[in-house]
């Protein structure tokens, strides 16, 4: 009787390890239907929040489908089955921490899906830290670098003179900035 109590120990053993959590996967642009399609058809839980946009095209305007977070898809994997989603095209890594696949914290997909769920509009917004280095992609200030600070509650685009160790501030819309990658500077 002990014999059979102690065969059934190991098999609780690759159960906890087996454990799956949330990752993202980093993909080719524009590959994440294609990335999310190959991942469910291999059986790998998949979440790709998209939201509406509008496009107009030659001849008319078309509602597109568009990936809130571009270049990412969410997968919910153990460890063993890391090796499946790097057999797939499209594919660039999972993104992690020291080498080590980082798990995103299972209340934060389920806030993203909650949100899609009650029918909430979502719309791309990248987060900015106060004091990151940023770049305008559009609008009038397109292509100034700066660094971001607060003023009253508003977001200032800091442009620094550093030779006369002086700047000017200006208001600017958090939507139309992107980060600077600090490596390409």
């Amino acid at each position: 009787m002990a014999n059979q109590s102690l065969n059934h120990t190991p098999e609780l053993v690759p159960a906890l390890k087996d454990i799956s959590y949330w990752y993202a996967v980093y993909t080719y642009p524009r590959h994440e239907k294609v990335v999310t399609e190959q991942l469910e058809a291999r059986s790998i839980e998949t979440f790709l929040p998209t939201f509406v946009t509008e496009s107009r095209w030659k001849d008319r305007r078309v509602q597109i489908q568009t990936p809130a977070f571009p270049g990412y898809v969410f997968i919910r994997i153990s460890k063993s089955d890391r090796s499946k989603v790097f057999a797939i095209p499209g594919v660039v890594k999972i993104l992690s921490y020291n080498g080590v696949p980082a798990p995103i914290d299972e209340l934060e997909i389920e806030a993203v899906k909650l949100c899609l769920k009650r029918g909430a509009t979502p719309a791309a917004h990248t987060l900015i830290e106060i004091g990151e280095r940023v770049r305008v992609r559009s609008g009038i200030l397109e292509g100034v670098e700066g660094l971001i600070v607060r003023c009253k509650n508003e977001r200032r685009l800091i442009v620094p003179i550093s030779l006369i160790n002086q700047s000017i501030a200006v208001e600017v819309d958090a939507d139309l900035l992107e980060p600077l990658d600090i490596q390409n500077n």
